[in-house]
Parts: structure tokens; sequence; C-alpha cells
């Protein structure tokens, strides 16, 4: 078995995209959506400006690490005149093909007045995109759809937070719906433990669902609140590929933490998160927000991964969800 760091093997050039490389002016670029389009790979940026409001912008590259070429104003920018949902900016995409409808569907976070929400837009080129607006309330993020309809309904992984989270934890959802826009049978899937746990609290979705031949391969994040604040760490967990409300396997331990001084210190300390992977056969790219001010990439092997699951899984189908709320 690999130990962690090769598990999770960070590119030697990190972080590959600063807000220096912009071609205009912002504070911070984080949090990418990704998926290979035609022969490019494409990053969908959050990218925060001076004001902190966020947007979002489109880099391409052949290689998919370096030569960036970023579109050279946002390339979808909050429109709070006909989606007020989206005063306080819009972030952290990700990116799914919906192959039956033969376009990306893009979910993303509407910072709305309100609190965070889950909104949708679809676009079949990256230069032009379809909003679908909000299609959870708030306070609710870290949302991706499935690419494929599981007995005639899509599927969306998501992560509500109630006034009482502190109490009864922010967990990761699935809900369900036959059109895309209005969505119902909302569940807890995958719960965030309690106690010491590294996941213990808050969890939520990283990159959309990755299908493999053993299932669902779910790459989430889990936030523990230390003495000096929040640290985000990665886990994993494989959801049976015609159910994907089983629950198959869970990690129980973590698979990646902030390590670098680019992880560790920037406008929010201690922070590693995906929000898009792309895979070519069993390589893996995932692209990751390093401490909410740049971006970096690490490479997997999904067969590894899927060994270090079975060898660290701590849930099966027999065991229920009452073991995280004893």
């Amino acid at each position: 078995m690999r130990p962690n760091c090769e598990l999770f093997d960070r590119h030697p050039g990190n972080p590959i995209l600063t807000a220096a490389e912009l071609p205009y002016r912002a504070n911070t670029v984080f949090n990418p959506g990704a998926t290979q389009f035609h022969d490019e790979t494409i990053l969908l940026l959050r990218v925060e400006d001076r004001r902190g409001i966020s947007h979002l912008t489109v880099a391409r590259s052949k290689d998919g690490v370096r030569g960036w070429r970023i579109d050279g104003a946002p390339t979808l920018a909050p429109d709070p005149q006909h989606y007020p949902e989206e005063l306080w900016g819009i972030e952290d995409p990700r990116i799914t093909y919906l192959e039956e409808l033969g376009h990306w569907a893009i979910a993303y976070t509407a910072y709305s007045p309100g609190g965070p929400l889950v909104s949708l837009a679809t676009t079949s080129n990256f230069r032009a995109f379809e909003r679908m607006g909000p299609v959870m309330p708030p306070e609710d993020k870290d949302a991706a759809l499935f690419p494929t309809r599981f007995k005639g309904r899509w599927a969306m992984l998501h992560r509500p937070v109630s006034a009482m989270a502190a109490a009864a934890g922010a967990h990761i959802w699935i809900s369900w719906s036959p059109d895309l826009r209005h969505w119902g049978d909302h569940r807890i899937l995958i719960p965030a433990r309690r106690g010491g746990w590294w996941d213990a609290g808050k969890i939520g979705l990283s990159p959309p669902p990755l299908r493999t031949p053993e299932g669902w391969l779910i790459l989430y994040h889990g936030v523990r609140m230390t003495a000096s604040g929040a640290l985000y760490r990665l886990g994993l967990a494989l959801l049976d590929l015609d159910d994907p409300m089983k629950v198959i396997a869970r990690s129980d331990e973590w698979l990646a933490q902030p390590e670098h001084d680019y992880e560790r210190f920037g406008d929010v300390n201690n922070v590693v998160f995906p929000c898009g992977w792309i895979g070519d056969g069993d390589e893996l790219r995932i692209y990751y927000g390093a401490a909410d001010s740049r971006v970096a990439m690490a490479t997997a092997k999904v067969s590894a991964l899927l060994d270090w699951l079975r060898a660290n899984s701590g849930i099966s189908k027999s065991r229920s969800l009452d073991q995280f709320f004893p």
C-alpha cells in the first residue's frame, strides 16, 4: 500500500495558478471546477475581486498544467439584476457533463443576502451560459450532479446547513429531480461524524462523483475546528453504481491535509479544497483551491485510491447511520 503522500501526489510546480497570472486585477483565484473540452482542459476558476465579490472565469490549457489561456474578463459574472440571489457573488463551481442532454451542467453557490444557496447553469461551449436559477434554498452549498439518471431521475449531492448545525452537524445529502429544476426526496447520505474525528461536525462534497468499475468515487472535505481555527482535510467514500443511496465504503482516515506553505497560509489558512477532477483511464488530475488564495493540482491513480479505501473503510452496506448519531 502506497503512503498517503503518493496517493495524493502534488504537482512539483504548485501552485499552478495565482491572481498574478490573471489578465485583470483580482485578489485571489481558487476552487476551480474542471472538465475536458475537446482537446483542452477547462478550469472554471473562482476569482475574488478586490471588493470581496466572487465571479467565475474560464482558463484553458493543452496539458492541464501550464500554458493557461485565461479569459480577459469574467466569463460568468454575478447578475443580481435578474438573479438577486447572486448579489454577493457566485462561487465554487462543480462541472458535470450530461451526455443525455449534450451539455455541461455547473452547480455553483450563489451568495445571497439570505445566505449561500445552490444554483445551476448549463453550457455547450464555456463561452455562453444559460442560468437555471436557484434549485436549493439557503443555507446550502457544495453541490454537484451525477452525470446520468437513475430510474428516470437526476441525482444531486449537496450540503445544507441548519441553524442547529453546531449541534446537529452539516452532512452530505442526496436529492432527486425529474427535470433538474424541481428537487425533492431529500435524505442524508454521508453524515458528519461526532467527537474527535477529522470529519466531525461539518463535511461537504468536493469534486463531482466519479464513475469507477467499483462504484461512484466520492472525494469529500471534512472541517475540524482546532484551537487555531478550521482545518480542512480530504477523505473518500464509495457509492453503489446503480443505487447511489447505498454507501459501500467510507475512509476512517483522511487522505490529504494542508502540508505546504501555499496550502497553509493565505486568505483562509489550512485549506485544501478540490472542486474538480479529470480522469483519463486510471490517471486522475485533481484541481484544488489552496488556502482560498491560489490553484494547485495533484495526481492520483483511481485503482490506488480504491485499494486504499478498501483498506481504510469503516462502513459497509450492513451498517446504519445510527453509528454517527449515538
